[in-house]
């Protein structure tokens, strides 16, 4: 169950890094975005069920 928000959290943050990119926001604030999906991401696969 966490892994489903986990991975629809990091769909939504990569989503926002798409559109700070497309509206010209500083690198900074798309950089810190994108890792915030990539852990996002890295907590869904941990959490995964069947592991361990």
């Amino acid at each position: 169950m966490i892994s489903l928000v986990l991975f629809a959290l990091a769909g939504i943050l990569i989503g926002g890094v798409i559109q700070l990119v497309k509206s010209g926001a500083t690198r900074f604030s798309v950089g810190i975005t994108a890792v915030l999906a990539a852990l996002a991401a890295a907590g869904g696969f941990a959490w995964w069920p069947g592991e361990a």
